[in-house]
């Protein structure tokens, strides 16, 4: 998954409702700032569906694999309990 640092600006020509960019200015917000924050998530945001869509068949086959064999850890706790009733069988 990708991860965006800030790295140098640069200047973009926006088009942005006359209302919302006038209320923004009266309530002090930097609009740079602003629209630079929401696009960054917004990016993140598509990057991560995108990736789950690319990968959806292997997680699909790894999801049904825990649910028929278990996990790791549940595989050894089941080895180590039928270790630890062979023992006790045998004395």
């Amino acid at each position: 998954m990708r991860q965006l640092q800030t790295g140098p600006k640069r200047a973009v020509n926006l088009t942005l409702s006359a209302a919302t960019l006038d209320l923004a200015k009266e309530m002090g917000l930097n609009i740079s700032q602003t629209v630079d924050c929401l696009l960054a998530e917004e990016v993140l945001r598509l990057d991560l569906q995108r990736w789950n869509e690319d990968n959806r068949e292997a997680i699909e086959a790894y999801n049904a694999r825990i649910a028929n064999d278990g996990s790791f850890s549940q595989r050894i706790r089941k080895h180590l309990a039928e270790s630890s009733d062979l023992e006790g069988a045998a004395r």
